[in-house]
């Protein structure tokens, strides 16, 4: 049956009749249909001996192969969200001759345009990157600025499902974070199969990796549902790269495919994997990636390289509604392949440790917006807040302004205590590298003030037309370099907008460069903290086109915003 209603949730299913007939269904753009197929065959081992898909033709458009997840038992589901009002033709494929059912059934979806609704992806639609590639946008062209928390064991039961979880995400919603990243099941920091990974319905595969544990996909839904249905874009993160050794390349496609078919009708985004050219902590090759990198030398391995690009390809080649892929780094997201045409984001991660952390992240970001092909640049990973009992709110903000002021599509915050689910009764503990990360639990770094001071930059950009601003170093002075990037920032659209990240490290007077003869600017003060704006008034600038920005009146990091008045 397709989703009724204003929000996504977990879809009703149209069950299944009779072979060939899967009947005439009426649903909405954006909203999900689910069918279940029932085979008339008992198998052995049916997620490793059958696949089924669902071929599906949108109207005056392509034909379209939609998997289906093998939901235990002698079912299988499809799910599938239109992008298109219309007459779509669905007919199911099987891959086994003695397909009991499987094959050849066939029916019709009606569409029609999505009612007003007030979750942004139905109104909207799903994200993808925009024309020119530097930022994103929804499926009807709104500009999206990404804003990401990152809870990369949100899946796990330690954060208790209903509540805790609901708690989480609106508490996020509410801060202004429109994105999650998590990972699916199979986690970083913690040795396969740990408990402290178990998920509500256990875990996602055997321990021998033989077959996947639909239960454990079962619960993951509600969550995913949950996070779409709060106007939150779910980022699935496949699994966290040395999984490549415990279980090969041919399990972790048959890992993704299962992931494609359950969640990409919801408007997701797709992270091949994370950390991707790291080895397990305890391997002899992290011995050699440490040496490597001792020697003031990247660790780039051909193989694993040459093997995320391959299942980048094969995330592209099976998902039938095209969501945007990425991949964790260590470091720049285009080093983790040899083929950076398969990604469509560029994913950094910067480091945690403090002020010389969000140095590296400018310069990286400086970097990948220079690099070819042009793909929207997010620090996926820098600082998160309370890591070693550092990195506290000032760095935060620091970096926020830091990166989307030089040019990034968004920016993903990280609380520690949060990402791995620290409970009071219940510690992370020890990590395989032998220490713990720190015990905050994670309500309480969910407050940390960080969280909502990024948010409060997120709104300042949305009053704005952020999406057409373009860094401009020179627009201020002294400005930021590579030899010094506690200086002032600036961005903006020439002639009609400019936004200047002003730290607090700038004890002597700052100036405005450059300013058009003849154009009278609105200038205002903003608290990075709270969004509060102080009004200065008209300016303009002098005969060289210079203004001298007067003393604030608190000595502290500010936020100065000059708006062409009409």
């Amino acid at each position: 049956m397709v989703v009724d209603g204003s929000q996504y949730h977990l879809p009703e299913t149209c069950g299944y009749t009779r072979r060939m007939d899967l009947g005439t269904r009426n649903g909405k753009v954006h909203r999900i249909a689910e069918w279940t197929l029932v085979s008339d065959v008992e198998r052995d081992d049916p997620f490793n001996q059958v696949t089924v898909d669902l071929l599906v033709t949108d109207p005056g458009g392509p034909q379209r192969v939609i998997p289906a997840f093998w939901a235990g038992g002698r079912e299988w589901r499809v799910r599938f969200a239109p992008a298109r009002a219309g007459r779509h033709l669905v007919t199911s494929r099987c891959s086994d001759a003695d397909d009991g059912g499987l094959h050849g059934c066939a029916g019709e979806l009606l569409v029609t345009e999505a009612d007003a609704a007030v979750n942004p992806l139905l109104r909207h639609g799903p994200i993808r990157v925009a024309a020119g590639s530097r930022h994103l946008e929804h499926a009807d062209g709104t500009p999206f600025l990404w804003l990401a928390d990152t809870w990369w064991m949100g899946l796990c039961r330690r954060l208790r499902w209903p509540g805790e979880f609901h708690a989480l995400t609106a508490d996020r919603v509410a801060k202004g974070f429109n994105v999650v990243q998590l990972v699916a099941g199979l986690y970083p920091d913690m040795e396969p199969f740990d408990d402290r990974g178990a998920g509500d319905g256990g875990f996602p595969w055997r321990p021998d990796f033989s077959t996947v544990e639909p239960a454990y996909f079962d619960a993951a839904d509600r969550r995913i549902a949950h996070l779409v249905e709060s106007g939150v874009v779910p980022c699935v993160v496949g699994f966290w790269g040395y999984y490549l050794e415990v279980a090969g390349v041919a399990k972790l496609q048959a890992h993704w495919r299962n992931l494609i078919a359950r969640w990409g009708a919801y408007p997701v985004v797709w992270c091949v994997c994370g950390e991707a050219l790291m080895p397990f902590y305890r391997s002899a090759e992290f011995e050699q990636m440490k040496e490597v990198m001792r020697r003031g030398e990247r660790w780039l391995p051909a193989s694993r390289r040459a093997t995320w690009s391959e299942l980048a390809r094969f995330i592209r080649s099976t998902d039938g509604h095209r969501r945007p892929i990425t991949i964790h780094p260590t470091r720049v997201g285009t080093e983790q392949v040899d083929e950076p045409s398969v990604l469509d984001l560029h994913w950094l991660q910067t480091g945690h440790n403090g002020y010389p952390s969000t140095e590296q992240a400018v310069a990286m970001v400086e970097q990948a917006r220079a690099q070819e092909p042009t793909l929207p640049v997010i620090d996926s990973e820098g600082n998160y807040e309370g890591i070693r009992g550092t990195n506290r709110d000032d760095v935060q903000r620091f970096q926020f302004w830091s990166t989307m002021l030089s040019g990034a599509a968004g920016y993903s915050y990280g609380a520690n205590g949060v990402w791995q689910v620290d409970r009071a009764e219940q510690p992370y503990g020890v990590s395989p590298h032998g220490t713990s990360w720190g015990g905050r639990p994670w309500d309480e770094a969910a407050a940390l003030p960080g969280a909502a001071q990024v948010g409060v930059g997120k709104g300042v950009l949305e009053r704005f037309p952020w999406w057409r601003c373009e860094p401009h170093p020179e627009w201020v002075e002294p400005h930021q370099h590579a030899g010094n990037r506690h200086l002032a920032y600036a961005a903006g659209i020439p002639g009609r907008l400019r936004i200047h990240y002003l730290p607090c490290e700038l004890s002597d007077p700052v100036t405005v460069c450059g300013l058009e003869a003849g154009l009278t600017y609105d200038a205002e003060l903003v608290h990075p903290e709270t969004g509060e704006v102080t009004p200065l008034g008209a300016i303009a600038g002098d005969a060289e086109g210079r203004w001298e920005v007067p003393p604030a009146p608190v000595f502290r990091d500010w936020l100065l915003v000059l708006e062409r008045r009409p």
